[in-house]
């Protein structure tokens, strides 16, 4: 049973969210940070990366960017620029790139949830990066960047959310790279009653995106429970932000993969070993991208080509070895490239659907040797690992449009 619950929302005064959105964090270096700060001072990267407040002697994880995050958000907040809502409520929050469109709904997850495998995850997380993100929300006193949650899709809350979005927009607007916002204000009672009680009876909902933002404010409820003995476990900090999608709302991309070189082999030796796993068929100049599972597309020495794995590959019932970007990994890139650990080896680079195939001939003629073009992963397939209680490899997803961050702020105390 899942507690999913409605909040008091610090968002953006109307005539500044769209000012105020921006891209999530860990979506630009530096460099691309502080571009977006000078471009546009109340992008939320203001806080979200506050290291843009300084010049590049102060490091991002010196405690003045921390410090300096959690007084921009107050100094908005005492501006009027961010709003403090006088109630709980969810909202509604639309998405539309390239004229198709998904709807989730702005609440708070349970971090009981979290922890009770109510809500599931499917992959690791690395320590330095939950520290990162435990520091900028204990000292905001705040979750800024909500977790993309999904869940199987339920007609009560469908039903709720179709009806809400009749009414006038509170916020609309296109953002730079063209992708629309819409959001939607739920607060009658019988909306939110209807709402909880329709997620209290789902069993399973999962992280498609934010594993290391969850797991750190998880971290933060978890140190102020210890800290605070006599708490009831209705307290904020409890609960994390999160936008929550019916699955059939969802489009994933390909997360496409480029290796630096060929592991000794030359062109010939390496497409004879590729051939004892896989299907090799010449394609030529034009692109390729995988049109069904099991199928990927290859470019190199200026062609591309199409390889299928041989059927007792495909057929595999393990839900993780099942997975494209598995046997890619375990019969190609590991076996044969020698890239034995994709989270550490500097020859291998990923690159996300969105950026194309041009992408991937781009950098094969620039600085690497090998490209690969993968069939994306399923929602029913990250469903199936996560429901085993096992784990996808590194960057097997990849989910477009991005939430925007700046545009729900969730207080760890009652505000």
């Amino acid at each position: 049973m899942a507690d999913v619950k409605p909040f008091q929302c610090i968002r953006p005064a109307v005539d500044k969210a769209e000012r105020i959105a921006a891209l999530p964090y860990d979506v630009y270096d530096r460099e691309e940070a502080e571009k977006e700060v000078r471009k546009e001072p109340l992008s939320f990267l203001c806080i979200d990366r506050a290291e843009t407040q300084f010049d590049g002697s102060v490091g991002p994880y010196d405690d003045r960017v921390y410090n300096m995050a959690g007084t921009i958000l107050e100094k908005m907040i005492s501006d009027g620029i961010f709003i403090k809502e006088t109630k709980e409520c969810y909202y509604v929050y639309e998405l539309i790139m390239d004229r198709r469109a998904q709807t989730g709904l702005v609440a708070c997850s349970s971090i009981d949830d979290y922890l009770n495998n109510v809500i599931k995850k499917h992959e690791n997380t690395r320590e330095e990066k939950e520290l990162d993100r435990i520091r900028h929300v204990d000292v905001c006193n705040a979750q800024t960047g909500p977790i993309f949650l999904v869940y199987r899709s339920h007609e009560i809350i469908n039903e709720i959310i179709s009806e809400v979005k009749k009414e006038n927009v509170l916020y609309g607007f296109t953002s730079p790279d063209g992708v629309t916002h819409n959001v939607w204000m739920i607060q009658e009672e019988n909306k939110i009653d209807g709402i909880r009680k329709a997620f209290a009876g789902i069993n399973s909902i999962y992280i498609a995106d934010g594993h290391h933002r969850a797991a750190s404010a998880v971290k933060v409820g978890l140190k102020r429970r210890k800290a605070n003995p006599g708490c009831n476990a209705s307290e904020e900090f409890n609960y994390f932000l999160s936008v929550l999608f019916p699955e059939d709302q969802l489009m994933i991309m390909p997360y496409n993969r480029v290796v630096k070189d060929f592991n000794g082999y030359g062109i010939n030796e390496f497409l004879s070993r590729v051939s004892e796993s896989f299907q090799i068929e010449l394609i030529g100049k034009s692109g390729y991208a995988p049109e069904k599972k099991g199928c990927f597309g290859m470019y190199a020495a200026g062609n591309w080509y199409r390889l299928t794995a041989h059927e007792d590959i495909r057929n595999n019932t393990d839900p993780v070895k099942a997975l494209d970007v598995s046997i890619l990994q375990d019969y190609l890139l590991s076996g044969i490239l020698g890239i034995r650990d994709p989270r550490t080896d500097k020859r291998i680079d990923f690159i996300g659907g969105i950026r194309g195939l041009k992408e991937l001939e781009k950098r094969v003629n620039e600085d690497m040797a090998v490209a690969f073009s993968m069939y994306p992963t399923s929602i029913s397939e990250l469903f199936a690992v996560a429901d085993e209680g096992k784990l996808m490899p590194p960057k097997s997803t990849w989910f477009e449009p991005k939430l925007r961050s700046g545009l729900f702020i969730h207080k760890l105390t009652k505000i």
